[in-house]
C-alpha cells in the first residue's frame, strides 16, 4: 500500500496567506520575546493555494491499495457522508451480518462518533467502518462497559478516553486487507488519544483475512462471567501509528531534518547558512535544548526550546493575569487595582457598561480579561492540579487568590484563559454574551509580578506531516528538561491556522492595546495527565465542586442544580436532571449539569437542526439541554471528550445550549438563564428557520400545536451531537475588522459566525454605537426610521453576535494601510489583517444655503448652494436620524423638552423616513398641528413612494391628522443667520415665495429632525412599511 499524497495536510511551516508577508516558524516571532539573539529567528515564505479545511480530518487523503490479485486502486480516505449510504448497504454481506448483526446504516451513522469511507476515483464506496464509544453488541450497558472489561478481561488499560469500538466494517472482497489497514491507520491518526480499537464478535464467527490480520483476541480472566457466545478482539495503536521516540538532538540529525525544512522553504538556509540547524543543535546549553522525534532510527521532527522568555513583552501584549503572569507567586506581587471607596454594591459595579463612544471594547466569549480570572492550585497534590476556577465579576471588586488563601496552604495561581465571559459576569450578562469594558484606570493597570518566570518557549518546531498527529509526544520530554517550569508557550502569526500541536494549547487573550501580530498559546504541565475520568456526580462531590466553582458568579445556581440531582434526580416541574463531574487523580476538575430538552418540538420548528441531524433517528429523551459546564482550563483540550462522555453516560445523542438576549440597561432578563458553557467553541451555532405566520383563530383545531406556535423570547441556539464530537474545528486567528454596523456589515459577520467548521477568534466591529438590537423591543423610538426588513430584534437574538464579536465603540477617522491599522476616535488604533468597510447609508446634517428671505429669492437662485456640506457645530436640538441610537436620543429629548411644551417640530427631508417619523411623533402624543413636514425638491421625477394611490392615501392621512406639509422647500437659514444653537426658527425658499417657521415662545425651542438623502432601500420594503403606517393613521 502506497500513500500518494495528502490533499489536506497541515504544512509544518506556518504561512500567512499574503504574497508580501512572512510566516514565522519560530515562536515567539519577536526575537526579544525569547531573550535570544536575532539569529534564532527563522521565517518561512507564504505558499499559495492553501486549503482552508485542512484540519478536516486528516482523513481526506489519497492512497493506493493493492488487492489480493495484485490490482492497484487509488482511493480517497474521508469522513462518511449521507450519500454514501447506498454504497455501504451494497457492500453488506451475510458475513457482515453474522459479525456485526443486522445494521440500520443511517441510524448507525447518526450515532457514530467516527465514520470513515474509502472511495475510488469514480466516487464509488470501496470500504467503510463506523466507530462508537461503547460495545457493538448489546452485552453490557453503554455506561458500564469500562468496569465490565476490567472485571472480565486481562488488563489492557482500556478507558473511555483511549478506546473506540468498531460497529461496522464492509469492503470489496478483493481489497479487504488493504482497506482495513488504511481505515485503522486513519482512525489512529485522526484521534491521537485512541490507543485501542475493540470489537466483539460472536464466538462462532471467524474474522477472516481482513480484520483478522489486525485484531487479536483478548483473553478473559479466570472466573469471568462474560457471555461465552462472544469473543473480544483488540487492535493496538503501536502496531499502526506508534508513539514517537523523543531524544536530545545530535548534529548528525542534520541530514535527516533538513529535507523536512527544505520541503517547505529555503528561506532558513538562505538567511542563516547551509548548516544553521547543525549550529543550533551544537549550541545547546542548560537554557537551550533541541530535541527530535524518530521513527525507525530516523529523525522525523524537531523542536527547539528555550527557558529565557521576555516576560515583560508578553505582559505588555497579553492578558497573563489568569496565568499569574507566567511567574511564581511572590509576597510583593501587585495583582489588583487599589479600590476606591464607593457606596455602590459589587453587583451594581459589575453591571456597569461604558458609554464612552471611542474607547469601549467587547471581549470574545472564549477568552476573557486577565483581571477577570484566576485559578488556585494545590501544590500538595502530586501533579499540581488546580482546585478552583477563581473568577471575579469586575476589575474594581477583584479579590486575588492570595488574599483568600493563606501562605501555609501552598497556593499558586495559574492559568485560565478560555472560560466564558458569562461565567465571569453571571446571570445579568448571560443573555448579552460578552460585556463591554470601560477604558479607564482599570484598563491602564497592569499587575506586577515579582516571582521567578515559570515558563519556557518553543522557538522552532517542525515535523514530517506523516507523523504530525504525534506532535504532542514532544511535550512530556521537554517538560522534563525544565523541571522547575510549569508552562510551555508558543507564539504564531495571526494568519497561521492552528496546527495540531497548538490545538492542545490554550489561546491567551491579547491586551486591548496590543499591536503584536502574533497569538500566544500556553500549555500547563498538568495537561499531560491521561487519568481524565468522567462519572455521575454524588453527594460526596459537593464540597469539591463548591471549591472548584466558588468564584463563579453562578456558583449558587450550579450547586442548586447539583443538589436537585443528588436528592431527587428531577426538577420541581418533573424534568429529569443529570450531573457529571470530571476528575483527575481523584480530584474534581470539571462539573456539568444536563436536563432533558423539553422544547425539542419548538427547536425543530424554529431552528435548522436538521442541517446536522436526521431528527427521526433521535428519540425525544435523547435530546439534552446543557445548563452548566465548567472545566479547569488546564484540561481544556479534553473538553470534547468531556462532552462525549456526557452523551454516553446520560444516554443522549444531542445537546443544545441557548444564549438569550438582554437589553443594555438590563430591563428584561431571561428567567431561565444559566451559566455559559466554556465548551461553546466546540458547539455549532444553528441558523433559525423562517416562520409561517399562522392565523391561529381561523385554523381552529387545524392549527399547529402550542409547542410550535407559542411566542417566547428568541435566543441563539448552539448544538453538538455524537457525529460532531470527533469533527475538528478550524480556528481562524486572522484579525478581521468590520467598520460599520450596517446591514451589510451585520450580514457579513453573520455569515462568518454561522460557519459550522470555522471558529473566528478575532472578529472586530467598529461602530459608533456598537452592536444594534440592544434597545428594548417595544420602544416607540424605533419607529422614527423605516425598517429595512433585513434584521430585527429576533434576528439579533438568533445571532448573538456579542458572543463572537469584539466591539470597538467609536468612529473611524483614518486608515494606516502601511501599518494595517484603523485609526478611531482620539487616535486609538485597531490592527487588522483583513479590513471590511461597510459603513452603510447615513443621513447628513442639512446645510443652509444662507440666502436671505427678505430678498425673496427662489429655489432657482440657490439650487447650487443647497448641495454644500455642513461643517459647523451641530445644534443641540437638531437630530440627524441614521440609526436606532439617534432615534433613542431624539425620543428622550422630545419626552423631556418638547411633548409638554407648545412649540413646533420640523421634519425635513424627502425620503420615506419623514412619514415614519411623523407617525412616531403622533404616537408620542404630539398633535399634528405642531408637526411641519418640509420636503426639498426631488432630484428626479420618481418619488420615494412611486405610487399615485399610496401618495394620495398618505396626503389624506396627513391632512386628517392636521400635519402641515410644505413641498419643494430648501433650507435657507437657521435663526435668521444668527448663532444656530438652539434653533428657534428656520427659513426656507420655494419655487415662488420663501417662508419662515418659528416657535410660539422663547422658552419652547423647536426641534428639526432631518432625513435628507434619498433612501436606497427596496421599493417593496417601503410600500410594506407605508401600508402599516397608513393603517395606523386611519385607525
Amino acid at each position: 500500500m502506497e500513500e500518494t499524497g495528502w490533499l489536506a495536510a497541515t504544512w509544518r511551516v506556518p504561512c500567512p496567506c499574503s504574497p508580501t508577508s512572512r510566516g514565522l516558524l519560530l515562536a515567539p516571532a519577536d526575537p526579544r520575546a525569547s531573550g535570544k539573539p536575532a539569529r534564532r529567528r527563522t521565517v518561512a515564505p507564504c505558499r499559495r493555494g492553501r486549503f482552508l479545511w485542512q484540519c478536516s480530518l486528516y482523513l481526506y487523503k489519497m492512497t493506493a491499495i493493492t488487492s489480493a490479485r495484485g490490482n492497484t486502486e487509488v482511493v480517497s480516505v474521508r469522513r462518511t457522508e449521507s450519500h454514501d449510504v447506498s454504497g455501504i448497504i451494497s457492500l453488506i454481506s451475510y458475513f457482515t451480518e453474522k459479525t456485526f448483526g443486522r445494521i440500520n446504516v443511517i441510524y448507525l451513522l447518526e450515532k457514530a462518533n467516527l465514520a470513515v469511507t474509502l472511495s475510488n476515483e469514480k466516487n464509488e464506496v470501496i470500504a467503510h467502518a463506523a466507530f462508537l464509544d461503547y460495545p457493538n453488541w448489546n452485552l453490557v450497558d453503554q455506561a458500564d462497559w469500562e468496569s465490565f472489561l476490567h472485571e472480565n478481561y486481562s488488563d489492557e488499560k482500556c478507558t473511555p478516553l483511549n478506546t473506540l469500538f468498531m460497529h461496522l466494517f464492509v469492503a470489496k472482497d478483493e481489497y479487504t486487507v488493504g482497506c482495513a489497514e488504511e481505515i485503522i491507520r486513519t482512525v489512529f491518526k485522526a484521534v491521537p488519544e485512541v490507543h485501542f480499537i475493540l470489537l466483539f464478535v460472536p464466538s462462532d464467527v471467524d474474522l477472516g483475512p481482513g480484520l483478522g490480520a489486525f485484531f487479536e483476541q483478548m483473553t478473559s480472566v479466570p472466573g469471568s462471567t462474560v457471555d461465552v457466545d462472544f469473543t473480544l478482539f483488540v487492535c493496538h495503536r503501536h502496531q499502526h501509528c506508534p508513539q514517537l521516540y523523543i531524544r536530545k538532538a545530535r548534529v548528525e540529525d542534520h541530514d535527516d531534518l533538513m529535507p523536512i525544512f527544505m520541503h517547505h522553504n529555503e528561506i532558513l538556509r538562505e538567511t542563516y547558512g547551509e548548516y544553521f540547524l547543525a549550529e543550533l543543535i551544537d549550541a545547546q546549553d542548560e537554557k537551550n535544548h533541541a530535541v527530535v522525534c524518530e521513527d525507525d532510527g530516523t529523525a522525523v521532527g524537531f523542536m527547539s526550546v528555550c527557558s529565557e522568555v521576555n516576560i515583560q513583552l508578553l505582559h505588555d501584549c497579553f492578558d497573563l493575569g489568569p496565568f499569574h503572569g507566567l511567574c511564581k507567586p511572590h509576597p510583593d506581587d501587585i495583582l489588583k487595582l487599589p479600590q476606591e471607596p464607593s457606596i455602590e454594591t459589587d453587583e451594581e459595579k459589575s453591571s456597569q457598561t461604558s458609554q464612552e463612544a471611542e474607547s469601549v471594547l467587547s471581549q470574545n466569549s472564549e477568552c476573557i480579561s486577565a483581571h477577570d480570572m484566576d485559578i488556585q492550585m494545590d501544590t500538595k497534590t502530586e501533579d499540581v492540579l488546580p482546585q478552583t476556577l477563581d473568577i471575579v465579576t469586575s476589575h474594581s471588586t477583584t479579590e486575588s487568590v492570595q488574599n483568600n488563601v493563606s501562605e501555609k496552604e501552598g497556593v499558586n495561581t495559574v492559568s485560565n484563559a478560555e472560560l466564558p465571559v458569562d461565567d465571569v459576569i453571571g446571570t445579568d450578562l448571560k443573555a448579552a454574551g460578552t460585556p463591554t469594558l470601560e477604558t479607564d484606570k482599570r484598563d491602564s493597570f497592569h499587575p506586577v509580578y515579582r516571582g521567578a518566570v515559570t515558563a519556557f518557549c518553543i522557538q522552532l518546531f517542525c515535523i514530517d506531516e506523516k507523523h504530525e498527529t504525534r506532535s504532542l509526544d514532544f511535550l512530556q520530554y521537554v517538560f522534563n528538561l525544565f523541571p522547575d517550569k510549569d508552562f510551555c508557550i508558543i507564539t504564531v502569526p495571526h494568519l497561521v491556522p492552528e496546527f495540531l500541536l497548538i490545538q492542545n494549547f490554550v489561546r491567551v487573550n491579547p491586551s486591548s492595546n496590543s499591536t503584536l501580530d502574533h497569538e500566544l498559546y500556553v500549555f500547563h504541565r498538568a495537561g499531560l495527565l491521561k487519568s481524565f475520568k468522567v462519572r455521575a456526580a454524588t453527594t460526596s462531590d459537593t464540597p469539591a465542586v463548591e471549591m472548584l466553582i466558588k468564584t463563579l458568579d453562578l456558583n449558587d445556581s450550579i450547586l442548586d442544580d447539583l443538589k436537585v440531582f443528588t436528592q431527587a434526580r428531577r426538577d420541581p416541574d418533573g424534568t429529569p436532571v443529570q450531573a457529571f463531574v470530571a476528575e483527575v487523580l481523584d480530584q474534581i476538575v470539571g462539573i456539568s449539569v444536563v436536563k432533558n430538552e423539553m422544547d425539542i418540538e419548538y427547536i425543530r420548528s424554529h431552528y435548522n437542526i436538521e442541517d446536522f441531524i436526521y431528527f427521526s433517528h433521535h428519540q425525544q429523551e435523547e435530546h439534552g439541554h446543557l445548563y452548566h459546564f465548567a472545566l479547569n482550563p488546564i484540561f481544556h483540550h479534553y473538553t470534547k471528550y468531556f462532552l462525549k462522555e456526557i452523551l454516553r453516560l446520560a444516554y443522549k445523542s444531542c445537546l443544545y445550549y441557548p444564549i438569550y438576549p438582554q437589553s443594555v440597561d438590563g430591563e428584561f432578563q431571561n428567567p431561565y438563564a444559566h451559566s455559559l458553557t466554556s465548551a461553546l467553541h466546540y458547539m455549532v451555532p444553528v441558523r433559525p428557520r423562517r416562520q409561517i405566520v399562522y392565523p391561529l383563530e381561523k385554523l381552529g383545531i387545524n392549527a399547529p400545536s402550542k409547542q410550535v406556535s407559542k411566542d417566547q423570547l428568541s435566543y441563539a441556539l448552539n448544538h453538538i451531537n455524537r457525529k460532531l464530537m470527533l469533527e475538528p474545528k478550524v480556528s481562524v486567528n486572522a484579525r478581521i475588522v468590520v467598520v460599520g454596523a450596517s446591514n451589510v456589515g451585520i450580514s457579513f459577520l453573520e455569515t462568518l459566525i454561522f460557519c459550522p467548521h470555522l471558529k473566528f477568534n478575532n472578529l472586530t466591529l467598529i461602530s459608533t454605537h456598537g452592536l444594534p438590537g440592544k434597545n428594548p423591543p417595544d420602544s416607540k423610538n424605533r419607529g422614527f426610521l423605516i425598517h429595512s426588513h433585513c434584521f430585527n430584534d429576533k434576528d439579533y437574538a438568533w445571532m448573538s453576535l456579542c458572543s463572537w464579536v469584539n466591539v470597538v465603540v467609536g468612529k473611524m477617522t483614518g486608515i494606516d494601510r502601511a501599518a494595517k491599522q484603523v485609526v478611531v476616535s482620539k487616535g486609538k488604533k485597531v490592527p487588522y489583517d483583513h479590513l471590511v468597510l461597510c459603513t452603510g447609508q447615513q443621513y447628513q446634517v442639512p446645510c443652509p444655503t444662507g440666502s436671505e428671505i427678505s430678498k425673496l429669492q427662489t429655489n432657482r437662485e440657490v439650487i447650487h448652494s443647497c448641495k454644500q456640506r455642513y461643517t459647523g457645530e451641530v445644534p443641540t436640538n437638531l437630530f440627524n436620524l441614521s440609526d436606532d441610537e439617534d432615534c433613542l436620543k431624539a425620543g428622550h429629548w422630545l419626552k423631556e423638552n418638547f411633548i409638554n411644551s407648545h412649540g413646533n417640530v420640523i421634519v425635513y427631508g424627502n425620503t420615506i423616513d419623514i412619514y415614519s417619523t411623523a407617525q412616531t411623533l403622533l404616537s408620542l402624543g404630539i398633535h399634528g398641528s405642531r408637526i411641519h413636514l418640509v420636503q426639498p425638491p426631488l432630484s428626479s421625477n420618481v418619488t420615494c413612494l412611486n405610487n399615485n394611490a399610496i401618495e394620495k392615501a398618505v396626503k389624506e392621512a396627513l391632512s386628517k391628522n392636521d400635519v402641515c406639509v410644505y413641498y419643494d422647500s430648501i433650507l435657507a437659514q437657521w435663526n435668521e443667520g444668527d448663532h444656530p444653537d438652539p434653533i428657534t426658527c428656520a427659513s426656507f425658499t420655494t419655487n415662488t415665495r420663501p417662508f419662515k417657521l418659528q416657535c410660539t415662545g422663547v422658552f419652547y425651542p423647536e426641534v428639526i429632525i432631518t432625513c435628507i438623502f434619498p433612501n436606497q432601500e427596496s421599493l417593496h420594503a417601503w410600500m410594506y412599511k407605508l401600508h402599516n403606517l397608513i393603517m395606523g393613521w386611519k385607525s
